[in-house]
């Protein structure tokens, strides 16, 4: 019998826990192509911010050993274009709409807030406070406890409350799980892990950085193990936070492996760029992964890997972990 994929996001029920990560898709119209939007549990927006914006000079992408580095710098439409054309678009196709908010002040995410619980159709909002705080010498929002808090009150003070807040936290710091209590204090509803590690690469031949920004995100499956202990340790100290977990998911086991650390839905996201149609093909084989382990339901298995082995076996009603 197939696995109960369903998960809840808030107050909405997902069909499945699988979304897109943003910055990956767009706001969905690329994938639409491959395979119906709707059937996934939810599309995650790219960042969106409240003016247009060009982005960082190319080259801006660059392939690594199982991963790849990107430096786009936010290039986007802003938050009027996203409002009469994106939003209503994914609306339109029956999908669920995760909206990522980027800003540069603490005022602007609260205005991107506003504007969202203005407009129908928002099932989340995902808060990447992973961007530079030009009131603080350029001190990434994330890596600072005051400064991510900060934000997420802001945030949560101008969303309707009807729409659950998650904060997307960095992996790039000492302690995350101080940066996810300051969150959660602040309010949010949920957290996102993990961004993408800052990498850089070298050109052996010009001898210079690959990257016009110099540096850049690292994603892909190499930053898979960090993903699986942040959301370990954000999970074992906030057990009843939702995660959404991210970093390196290519298949079904990947998906799952994230369950099991303690993320109750995951996005996808670097291996759209060969295979469009992961998303959904993540779907199926995590329904097999779950059925072939005996786990009738997604909720069976969130969070399994950290209850005593004879408790996890009692759980199971096929094989054994």
């Amino acid at each position: 019998m197939p696995a109960d994929l369903r998960a809840r996001l808030g107050q909405a029920e997902l069909p499945n826990p699988i979304l897109t990560a943003s910055g990956c898709a767009g706001a969905g119209r690329e994938l639409a192509q491959f395979f119906d939007v709707s059937k996934i549990g939810a599309v995650v927006t790219k960042s969106v911010m409240l003016a247009p914006r060009a982005g960082r000079p190319t080259p801006r992408m660059a392939e690594t050993p199982s991963g790849m580095l990107n430096s786009i710098g936010l290039q986007g439409p802003g938050i009027d274009a996203f409002l009469q054309r994106d939003l209503p678009w994914l609306l339109s196709r029956g999908a669920r709409a995760v909206v990522s908010i980027a800003g540069s002040t603490v005022d602007e995410f609260a205005e991107l807030a506003s504007r969202l619980s203005d407009a129908a159709g928002v099932t989340a909002i995902e808060v990447n406070i992973s961007c530079p705080n030009v009131e603080d010498r350029g001190q990434v929002f994330a890596c600072d406890a005051g400064a991510a808090g900060a934000v997420i009150d802001a945030v949560r003070g101008r969303a309707r409350y009807d729409i659950p807040v998650f904060a997307k936290l960095s992996p790039d710091v000492t302690d995350i799980v101080a940066i996810a209590r300051a969150c959660v204090a602040a309010g949010a509803d949920g957290l996102s892990l993990i961004n993408t590690l800052l990498g850089m690469a070298i050109d052996l031949d010009t001898m210079r950085p690959v990257l016009a920004g110099m540096t850049g995100g690292l994603s892909g499956p190499a930053i898979r193990p960090v993903a699986v202990r942040c959301i370990w340790q954000v999970r074992e100290a906030l057990p009843d936070v939702p995660i959404i977990g991210m970093g390196g998911v290519r298949t079904g086991q990947d998906a799952l492996e994230l369950i099991l650390a303690g993320a109750t839905l995951v996005s996808v996201g670097t291996t759209i760029f060969h295979d469009p149609s992961a998303c959904i093909r993540i779907v199926r084989e995590l329904e097999e992964e779950l059925a072939r382990r005996g786990l009738e339901r997604l909720a069976d298995a969130t969070g399994l890997a950290h209850e005593p082995r004879a408790a996890a076996r009692r759980r199971l009603t096929g094989n054994v972990l």
